[in-house]
């Protein structure tokens, strides 16, 4: 399974030395919140491009975004290697699809606990990721909701070239039920960055799931 910890758990005084922390992981979760489509503010494309060169981690980003449409060119040009947006945004999902795979990023979707698989189109079909929330998004530290697990395999099933990440209240605790629903790859943010031992806990995750 593979380990995305979220930079929204990291110290925000000291961001590069924490990247640094968890180089072992198989991506950077970079949320971006507009204060709009979630209750929260976070970081923008400046953070991304600020960390880009002091990391050759794949940064998976992660838009909390009302419109996330008009953003996608920056953050491409800003070093985001993959784009998730979420298909309840204010945006035709298609195209904001197609604007992530003319910028060269990879393409993902985002579903809120509540949304079903079945808000995904045809245009599923050029994902490369799909992130099923397993709070609700705006913040961190939160209890995972195990429901929106079940939805996975109908994602699996109707996408097999999608990876499936599942973000929120990922630990040692929640783990196994990722597993066992199927997920390719969790969101892990304060059980990565919190630890003592950051690359250590990575591999306990690895080891549990």
């Amino acid at each position: 399974m593979k380990i995305a910890p979220s930079l929204l758990a990291a110290d925000f005084s000291a961001l590069a030395q924490d990247v640094a922390r968890v180089e072992g992981a198989d991506m950077l979760h970079i949320d971006v919140m507009d204060g709009v489509f979630v209750p929260n503010i976070s970081m923008g494309p400046a953070i991304v491009q600020a960390l880009r060169d002091k990391t050759p981690l794949f940064f998976d980003v992660h838009l909390m975004l009302q419109h996330p449409l008009a953003y996608i060119e920056t953050f491409r040009k800003a070093g985001a290697d993959s784009i998730t947006f979420h298909v309840e945004c204010g945006d035709e999902p298609g195209e904001v699809v197609e604007a992530i795979l003319r910028s060269g990023a990879k393409a993902g979707i985002a579903l809120k606990p509540a949304t079903g698989a079945e808000a995904i189109g045809e245009w599923g079909a050029k994902l490369s990721q799909v992130t099923v929330m397993t709070v609700e998004p705006g913040f961190g530290g939160q209890k995972m909701m195990p429901g929106p697990l079940g939805k996975i395999q109908e994602i699996k099933r109707r996408f097999p070239q999608a990876m499936v990440q599942v973000d929120g209240g990922v630990n040692p605790e929640t783990i196994g039920l990722c597993a066992r629903a199927g997920v390719d790859c969790v969101v892990a943010g304060t059980a990565v960055f919190e630890a003592e031992d950051p690359q250590g806990e990575m591999e306990r995750l690895r080891g549990i799931g």
